[in-house]
């Protein structure tokens, strides 16, 4: 292949398009096809704005440009790995971040939950002053919550090192150090004692007959991040346990589990779960009250 094979945006979209539909990718992290995929990976290649490609389809490129994003779709088809880690990035909403092989790649619905403030529940959002994720990856909710939460101190918890170093990187990019603290924690152990108006979480919750099946662009992420356990609560079990002590009269508890609502429902539904309104449907994010947890005690 030589580089007068391709000239334009449009020669590289057409081609990426059919190599990813010819390899059978994946596409969870982001993008829904193959060709709003190649659309980012093009455009980010080349440093073009990313909601933008109608303009620039028919521009021509210099060789190397071309190269350049040969060499990206030919990674994202030979390695099946999220484009986020070929970019180094993920948005969440209006969100960006950084993001690498050390974390899961963003993609929580309770992100766009919190611009809502989980109205009705928390009736006073300018009264938040304490909120706490529970295995925050790449610190996003986190950050999205200090950002729409403007006097709340976030606590930001995961077991992983490697985690909370990417998370740390996010936190600085976002200016919000003092305002959210990544704690090296197996959830609760080490989170310092104290009452939370809101605690949210998006915990491994895969089962182990989906983690069995997983695609080979979920393979690349850290399983760690992945793995629930036989039935995917495993993790859900501890933080819905430890969660009573930790909110105020009036907090709210915040869970996502993804495809895993029979799951939660045989596990956890004699605690009257608030199925919360998603892009997805009502399945994939519940709610309890501090109330609720302090009577199922």
């Amino acid at each position: 292949m030589t580089n007068t094979t391709f000239s334009t945006p449009r020669d590289l979209l057409r081609y990426a398009v059919t190599r990813f539909n010819g390899a059978k990718l994946f596409f969870g992290h982001g993008s829904a096809e193959a060709f709003d995929e190649a659309a980012y990976l093009i455009l980010h290649t080349l440093k073009l704005p990313l909601d933008r490609l109608a303009p620039f389809l028919d521009a021509r490129l210099l060789p190397d440009e071309v190269l350049q994003v040969l060499a990206v779709i030919e990674r994202r088809v030979t390695e099946r790995v999220p484009a986020a880690y070929i970019t180094k990035e993920a948005w969440l909403g209006e969100y960006r971040f950084y993001v690498d092989e050390r974390v899961l790649v963003p993609r929580s619905f309770i992100a766009e939950l919190i611009p809502q403030q989980f109205s009705p529940w928390l009736t006073d959002p300018d009264g938040v002053e304490n909120v706490l994720e529970l295995c925050t990856g790449s610190g996003c909710l986190a950050i999205m919550a200090a950002d729409i939460f403007e006097n709340a101190v976030v606590d930001a918890v995961d077991i992983s090192k490697d985690a909370l170093a990417v998370a740390e990187h996010n936190i600085r990019e976002y200016k919000l150090e003092g305002r959210v603290n990544p704690i090296e924690s197996d959830l609760y152990e080490n989170v310092p004692f104290k009452k939370y108006d809101l605690i949210i979480s998006n915990p491994p919750y895969v089962n182990s007959e989906s983690m069995r099946t997983l695609p080979p662009e979920y393979l690349n992420e850290p399983q760690i991040a992945l793995a629930g356990g036989e039935d995917g609560m495993d993790l859900v079990r501890k933080i819905i346990a430890g969660a009573a002590e930790r909110l105020t009269p009036d907090g709210i508890l915040v869970v996502e589990i993804g495809n895993e609502r029979e799951f939660a429902e045989a596990a956890f539904g004699h605690l009257g779960l608030t199925w919360l309104t998603t892009s997805i449907g009502d399945d994939a994010v519940f709610l309890l009250t501090a109330e609720q947890l302090q009577t199922a005690q």
